[in-house]
């Protein structure tokens, strides 16, 4: 068994559990001043009440999950982009404290602060996660001691701010789906035409990003060829014997991401909030895959030099280490996906307010 690849695959599950969970609720707060009211406004705050702490433990998951099988690449992302990270941790703190401090007091004043900060720290934080996905597609500047060569100003390209803004309306349009599911009455009909207006710009953007991608990192569609095998004796040797096997999965992906896409409007349309949700975490999913198959097996790549690139074998612990965290996280990892799913199965239907409601 290929631990290297397996850990890869495993810290892309533990990331696409998080888009999908905290995606939609990162949509819901961007999406969180354009509701009329304050009585709608808390009934959005409560529809993701129970599930959004839980829903970051993903990413503090997949951060270990980086820190034990790849340390390289988690030292070197972490040291090079310190300041970059304090900004997005900054704005999900706030979006935590915003949440619980709204309803600590009546003012209207106070709520409306708490409001705005709630609403910008998910913009903030929807519109850094994916300047960080353009950075990895893009490549770094990293050097021959595996550290960032660039400045923190050269993370931000036309580029990168273009799959930041892509991101937002992507969380957004996810947010207002969610939404179809836990509202009802005025406030519902005015949500399902907020998944419609965020999904021509999703759509327009996704076309975008995607013909940006193919021009500026032609690279990234190597794994899509059925005619694309690499020379013997490079890191991609498990592409140079399953390259058509690998071809056929990532088109498989491709026309599983283009039903997602349709079947959004369509089931919204019908009143299938439920199923207009799975379209589009499955949509997500398949963006997702394109990235993992774009990259495989890299994981930071160097526009140096490809000897500077960091990917799975390279940058990974050793075999020991790697094979007792996959034990150990195949015990774990189930008690994380029947707590999420007890949650959500618990708190599942329509948001109503109580006494106990923020």
């Amino acid at each position: 068994m290929d631990y290297n690849i397996a850990w890869f695959i495993v810290v892309g599950l533990l990331l696409t559990g998080y888009a999908i969970l905290d995606g939609f609720d990162l949509g819901v707060g961007a999406l969180h001043l354009f509701a009329k009211g304050d009585h709608d406004r808390r009934i959005m705050l409560n529809s993701i009440g129970p599930v959004w702490d839980g829903n970051e433990v993903w990413l503090v998951t997949a951060g270990g999950a980086l820190f034990a099988a790849f340390p390289e690449i988690y030292a070197t992302a972490f040291s090079s982009f310190y300041l970059p990270f304090m900004f997005l941790l900054f704005a999900l703190i706030f979006r935590a404290v915003s949440i619980e401090f709204r309803s600590k007091e009546d003012m209207k004043a106070w709520r409306n602060f708490w409001d705005a900060c709630f609403s910008i720290g998910s913009i903030m934080a929807a519109l850094l996660f994916g300047i960080a996905i353009g950075n990895v597609i893009l490549g770094f500047e990293i050097g021959a001691d595996r550290s960032y060569q660039g400045t923190f100003f050269d993370l931000f390209t036309p580029y990168t701010l273009l799959t930041g803004v892509f991101n937002l309306f992507m969380f957004t349009m996810h947010g207002a789906i969610y939404l179809t599911m836990k509202t009802e009455g005025a406030l519902k009909q005015r949500v399902e035409r907020w998944v419609l207006k965020a999904y021509v710009p999703f759509v327009l953007f996704y076309a975008l990003t995607t013909v940006a991608t193919i021009y500026l990192r032609p690279a990234m569609l190597a794994n899509f060829s059925f005619g694309y095998i690499p020379q013997e004796g490079t890191t991609h040797q498990l592409i140079i014997d399953h390259h058509v096997l690998i071809s056929v999965l990532a088109w498989l992906v491709v026309l599983l991401n283009l039903l997602a896409i349709l079947n959004i409007p369509r089931a919204i349309h019908k009143n299938r909030p439920f199923q207009a949700f799975i379209s589009s975490a499955l949509m997500m999913m398949a963006i997702i895959l394109f990235f993992a198959l774009g990259l495989f097996p890299d994981m930071m790549v160097s526009n140096l030099s490809p000897k500077y690139s960091l990917h799975i074998y390279n940058a990974a612990s050793s075999q020991g280490t790697l094979k007792t965290m996959l034990i150990l996280s195949c015990i774990g990892l189930p008690f994380v996906v029947v707590y999420t799913t007890i949650i959500y199965r618990t708190y599942r239907g329509v948001t109503r307010l109580d006494e106990s409601s923020y």
